[in-house]
């Protein structure tokens, strides 16, 4: 049994999510069905996160396993190039390393990294990369808001059926607010999410910036606060365009780096002043 590495990139718009679902073209699925035909067999394949459907992938790890008919791995190079011609243009292998035969890219990532896009202007080109929020937003205040994010919480309120989940106490490493030309990129660390709570956190901190809610809301509502129990995170759910897995961090690699956007979005251009007439 051959144990690989992958290293994928993709743009969900078009995908039910990551994970394999029955009459759903997702992004395991088309992975798992491109390197089947250029290993010529079969293969397990397991991601490190699900995303949801419409989210998208900076670097998604997967591993996967199969059985060699020549008891040696294929070349790395050599598998990567096959897979990517078998693959749809919005789907791309990165990079493919031979893995340990216990490696496992979900069990063995020790942190999970997710970036939003907020777009500050209307856009024709990325538009399935982003958020636009057309009311001003305030991004300071969105920082102090966003303050209360990282450490152990119940984030039964930020999640979608929490009664499904086996717990919904999260420990959050870093919660970074930050401009970057036209956007306004959220990033949140933990070592694993509760289903849409990253989309209802950003919600949350867009009503804040926008001056909606008030900048406490979110730690009054991980503290229980009565007074913030009004608030429902469902109905600010932020919509899946802006959202990217990031990265998924194992032991040894390289820290995250600066928050940077995954789709720069630059200012408008001034207005030009008319040409003067000639005399």
């Amino acid at each position: 049994m051959l144990t690989y590495r992958f290293d994928v990139e993709y743009e969900g718009t078009r995908y039910r999510g990551w994970q394999e679902q029955t009459n759903a073209r997702t992004v395991a699925g088309e992975l798992r069905r491109a390197a089947a035909e250029a290993l010529g067999a079969e293969v397990e394949l397991g991601g490190a996160g699900r995303t949801d459907a419409g989210v998208h992938a900076l670097a998604q790890v997967a591993h996967l396993r199969c059985r060699s008919r020549r008891g040696e791995p294929l070349a790395p190079g050599a598998l990567r190039a096959a897979v990517n011609d078998r693959l749809p243009p919005d789907i791309n292998l990165l990079s493919v390393a031979t893995a340990s035969p216990r490696f496992h890219a979900r069990h063995d990532a020790l942190m999970r990294s997710y970036l939003y896009q907020i777009a500050r202007r209307r856009t024709a080109f990325a538009k399935r990369t982003v958020w636009w929020v057309r009311a001003p937003l305030d991004v300071a205040r969105m920082r102090r808001a966003a303050a209360a994010i990282p450490g152990r919480h119940d984030f039964a309120s930020f999640c979608e059926k929490p009664e499904r989940q086996e717990s919904t106490l999260v420990v959050v490493e870093a919660a970074e607010v930050a401009e970057a030309g036209e956007l306004v990129l959220v990033r949140l660390v933990a070592s694993h999410f509760l289903w849409k709570m990253v989309r209802r956190l950003v919600g949350t901190l867009v009503q804040v910036g926008t001056g909606a809610e008030p900048e406490e809301l979110i730690a009054a509502r991980l503290a229980g606060e009565p007074a913030a129990a009004r608030f429902d995170a469902a109905r600010f759910t932020a919509p899946p365009s802006g959202l990217f897995l990031e990265r998924v961090l194992y032991p040894g690699e390289a820290p995250l780096g600066a928050l940077a956007p995954a789709t720069p979005l630059s200012p408008l251009a001034p207005p030009r002043s008319p040409r003067p007439e000639a005399p």
